[in-house]
């Protein structure tokens, strides 16, 4: 008896051991820092805005129980997410720790050098650093976030998006990459009207007018979001000026008549970028469709057969498993919030 007591005992802890190995995993986080995750992670914080459209790619936005974003700023992302009303909103990108814990949060998306990073591990939540600034660190970063949601299902959907995104890429590319210098827009992309901020080299945004055929007049400015004088705006003279969601109104800004000569104002090329869920010229998984929307925009002879529209409807069942329907599709691809 006492001898099938022990064997007992020892099968149980051993199962138990397994189990431990099982629902956790240490992972490698995009800033290289090894973290344990408890699998799968079924309530998540994340405090980097545009991380969570790569929740919603996997389908685990459901998830979201503490977040950065708000209905007033982000609408499609709520409309399309509407467990997020429920999660607890914060102003800025900074949780208290004790609120996590309440909430019992299994695992919290914290931007790169985040310095709320520490207070989150020392609370004892596993802390993940998400960074890219390219389309391989997209696909990379989505490949973890699905690790960490402990899914076959998120697993399967991050490989089928990074699919996607890939024949995307080699669809515009191979329309594109044989033009040359005169062939190619010159395009401005400002994230900031007040004050005057663009992106230049060493971004996604660089990345994408690129591939979409065209040339980044800021390109021997590194980085995102970078503030410029009028001056500079005038001299590179774009063909195409792109302004990003949340820069302002271009019609009654000051630069409205002080940038009349450009030629992108004089061709009627100010354009206003998509957004839905997230811009989609900055960080988020609508990448896919930016580049779409770009190679329309600057070379519609080559993609005359692309419609915009039903990419966008295609891409929201697809990804967010959300029925969009034309006319949302077209307010989304006109920065217009659902009606």
């Amino acid at each position: 008896m006492f001898h099938k007591t022990l064997l007992t005992l020892g099968l149980t802890l051993s199962m138990t051991l397994v189990s431990t190995n099982v629902l956790s995993k240490t992972l490698s986080d995009d800033a290289g820092n090894k973290v344990e995750v408890v699998k799968p992670a079924q309530r998540i914080a994340d405090a980097w805005y545009a991380h969570h459209s790569l929740l919603m790619t996997l389908g685990a936005g459901d998830r979201i129980v503490a977040t950065v974003n708000h209905p007033n700023d982000r609408p499609w992302m709520f409309t399309v997410q509407p467990s997020l009303n429920q999660a607890l909103q914060v102003h800025g990108k900074d949780f208290s720790s004790e609120a996590l814990v309440a909430r019992q949060v299994d695992a919290i998306f914290v931007p790169a050098n985040d310095p709320q990073a520490d207070a989150y591990r020392q609370a004892g939540i596993a802390t993940l650093m998400m960074n890219f600034d390219d389309f391989a660190s997209m696909k990379r970063s989505l490949l973890t976030t699905a690790e960490v949601v402990g899914t076959q299902q998120a697993m399967q959907r991050a490989q089928d998006y990074n699919r996607y995104l890939d024949q995307q890429i080699a669809f515009i590319s191979k329309k594109t990459a044989g033009l040359n210098a005169h062939q190619r827009p010159r395009v401005l992309h400002i994230q900031s009207l007040h004050p005057l901020k663009v992106d230049g080299r060493d971004t996604l945004i660089d990345t994408w007018i690129t591939l979409a055929g065209g040339q980044n007049v800021a390109e021997q400015i590194k980085g995102n979001m970078k503030e410029v004088s009028p001056e500079e705006v005038i001299h590179w003279d774009p063909d195409v000026i792109i302004i990003g969601q949340g820069a302002g109104n271009w019609a009654k800004s000051d630069y409205a008549s002080l940038f009349a000569s450009l030629k992108a104002v004089k061709q009627h090329q100010v354009l206003q970028n998509p957004a839905g869920v997230f811009p989609w010229d900055r960080y988020g998984t609508e990448a896919a469709l930016q580049i779409q929307w770009a190679a329309k925009i600057l070379h519609p002879e080559l993609f005359s057969g692309l419609n915009l529209v039903q990419a966008t409807q295609t891409f929201y069942q697809r990804f967010y498993d959300y029925p969009l329907d034309e006319k949302g599709a077209k307010r989304i691809l006109a920065a217009l919030p659902p009606e």
